[in-house]
């Protein structure tokens, strides 16, 4: 037999309580690999700074459906987007999450039904908007976890609100040293560089 994810939780096994998930920054680097802000960095494809992340969760499973309720804690590194230094991101998010039978996930074609239809769907209550699919047997609670680190990340990370960023001349760092690059003359005005006016 397979061994199986440390992140899947067989039905049987239910329910169980404060289990303990621990995800590694090896499991990290994968999962933020390819986010522009997180490249940007250089780190190694394996990089022990990459993040870290615990979650503590309560599964139970109720009729055909799974919960998870509990906590989850870490942190992701990626890149300022002003300066490019590395920006440790802590992540401290509460989850309640409900797992559907594959069978009962709502399928792309659903959203473009006739509204009027609706009430045919399995319906999910407002607190458990986070849903995924499990085939019934095992409940893989890897995308919840690797969901965690990717919406930890914003569109444009800043190391702090008043992050200098990088020169555009010499790229140097402007929040650990200044430059004597002068900000380049509007081409529309380069012209009029060399007029003298009359005194």
């Amino acid at each position: 037999m397979a061994k199986l994810s440390p992140y899947v939780v067989l039905v049987r096994d239910l329910p169980l309580d404060r289990k303990r998930f621990e995800i590694g920054p090896e499991q990290v680097s994968e999962w933020v690999k390819g986010l522009p802000v997180r490249d940007a960095l250089g780190a190694p494809e394996v990089d022990p700074q990459a993040g870290v992340g615990v979650a503590t969760l309560d599964l139970y499973d109720e009729g055909k459906n799974v919960h998870a309720q509990g906590e989850f804690d870490g942190y992701v590194t990626v890149a300022c987007s002003r300066c490019v230094e590395p920006v440790k991101l802590e992540i401290h998010e509460p989850l309640h999450v409900t797992f559907l039978p594959l069978s009962e996930m709502p399928s792309d074609d659903d959203a473009d039904a006739d509204p009027a239809s609706e009430d045919d769907g399995i319906e999910v209550g407002e607190e458990d908007l986070d849903v995924f699919g499990f085939d019934g047997e095992k409940v893989d609670l890897e995308p919840l976890f690797r969901e965690q680190f990717v919406l930890a990340v914003p569109y444009a990370p800043l190391c702090s609100e008043n992050c200098k960023g990088l020169c555009p001349q010499c790229g140097i760092n402007r929040n650990l040293e200044t430059c004597q690059c002068e900000p380049p003359i509007d081409p529309r005005l380069a012209a009029l560089k060399g007029l003298k006016l009359p005194s």
